[in-house]
Protein backbone atom coordinates (compact mmCIF):
# COMPACT_ATOMS: atom_id res chain seq x y z
CA UNK A 1 0.00 0.00 0.00
CA UNK A 2 0.88 3.36 -0.69
CA UNK A 3 1.02 6.07 1.83
CA UNK A 4 0.77 9.63 0.92
CA UNK A 5 0.54 13.14 2.69
CA UNK A 6 -1.27 15.81 0.88
CA UNK A 7 -2.86 18.73 1.63
CA UNK A 8 -6.48 20.42 0.42
CA UNK A 9 -6.12 20.77 -3.25
CA UNK A 10 -3.59 18.52 -3.78
CA UNK A 11 -3.66 15.79 -6.23
CA UNK A 12 -2.47 12.19 -6.83
CA UNK A 13 -2.77 10.84 -10.78
CA UNK A 14 -3.49 7.16 -11.43
CA UNK A 15 -2.76 5.70 -14.74
CA UNK A 16 -2.70 8.81 -16.50
CA UNK A 17 -6.45 9.12 -16.35
CA UNK A 18 -7.84 9.21 -13.29
CA UNK A 19 -7.20 12.19 -10.82
CA UNK A 20 -8.05 12.61 -6.56
CA UNK A 21 -7.66 15.81 -5.31
CA UNK A 22 -8.36 16.61 -1.56
CA UNK A 23 -11.29 18.65 -1.69
CA UNK A 24 -11.39 19.38 2.25
CA UNK A 25 -10.13 18.16 6.01
CA UNK A 26 -12.42 18.29 8.57
CA UNK A 27 -11.58 16.87 12.01
CA UNK A 28 -10.87 12.80 11.52
CA UNK A 29 -13.00 13.17 7.69
CA UNK A 30 -11.48 13.63 4.42
CA UNK A 31 -13.97 14.70 1.54
CA UNK A 32 -12.10 13.57 -1.74
CA UNK A 33 -12.83 14.40 -5.30
CA UNK A 34 -12.36 11.87 -8.29
CA UNK A 35 -12.12 12.85 -12.08
CA UNK A 36 -11.66 9.51 -14.12
CA UNK A 37 -13.05 8.20 -17.76
CA UNK A 38 -16.63 7.28 -18.20
CA UNK A 39 -15.84 3.55 -18.62
CA UNK A 40 -13.82 3.13 -15.19
CA UNK A 41 -16.04 1.90 -12.15
CA UNK A 42 -15.43 4.07 -9.00
CA UNK A 43 -17.00 2.18 -5.67
CA UNK A 44 -16.83 2.61 -1.89
CA UNK A 45 -15.01 -0.55 -0.36
CA UNK A 46 -18.31 -0.89 1.55
CA UNK A 47 -20.28 -1.20 -1.84
CA UNK A 48 -17.85 -3.23 -3.43
CA UNK A 49 -17.57 -5.44 -1.38
CA UNK A 50 -21.76 -6.27 -0.89
CA UNK A 51 -21.61 -6.44 -4.88
CA UNK A 52 -18.59 -9.34 -4.44
CA UNK A 53 -20.78 -11.08 -1.90
CA UNK A 54 -23.87 -11.05 -3.82
CA UNK A 55 -21.98 -12.01 -7.24
CA UNK A 56 -20.63 -15.23 -5.38
CA UNK A 57 -24.02 -16.18 -3.67
CA UNK A 58 -25.45 -15.64 -7.17
CA UNK A 59 -22.84 -17.56 -8.98
CA UNK A 60 -23.94 -20.40 -5.79
CA UNK A 61 -27.63 -20.29 -6.86
CA UNK A 62 -26.55 -20.21 -10.34
CA UNK A 63 -25.02 -23.76 -9.78
CA UNK A 64 -27.36 -24.98 -7.52
CA UNK A 65 -29.82 -24.61 -10.41
CA UNK A 66 -27.67 -26.57 -12.74
CA UNK A 67 -27.16 -29.51 -10.61
CA UNK A 68 -30.67 -29.36 -9.96
CA UNK A 69 -31.38 -29.48 -13.66
CA UNK A 70 -28.81 -32.14 -13.96
CA UNK A 71 -30.45 -34.33 -11.69
CA UNK A 72 -33.92 -33.83 -12.95
CA UNK A 73 -32.45 -34.59 -16.56
CA UNK A 74 -31.29 -37.92 -14.60
CA UNK A 75 -34.52 -38.81 -13.25
CA UNK A 76 -36.31 -38.13 -16.20
CA UNK A 77 -33.79 -40.53 -18.42
CA UNK A 78 -34.05 -43.29 -15.78
CA UNK A 79 -37.71 -43.07 -15.72
CA UNK A 80 -37.49 -43.68 -19.73
CA UNK A 81 -35.25 -46.57 -19.63
CA UNK A 82 -36.66 -48.43 -16.76
CA UNK A 83 -38.60 -51.28 -17.81
CA UNK A 84 -41.12 -50.85 -15.53
CA UNK A 85 -41.97 -47.31 -17.04
CA UNK A 86 -44.65 -48.73 -19.26
CA UNK A 87 -46.29 -50.84 -16.96
CA UNK A 88 -49.48 -50.02 -14.64
CA UNK A 89 -49.45 -49.85 -11.37
CA UNK A 90 -52.82 -51.26 -11.34
CA UNK A 91 -54.27 -48.37 -8.81
CA UNK A 92 -57.04 -46.68 -10.30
Amino acid sequence: MLYLTRKVGDSVVIDDNIEVTVVEVRGKTVKLGFTFPEDVQVLRRELYDRIQEENRSAAASADLVRQLGQVTNAVADNMKTSPDADEDDGKD
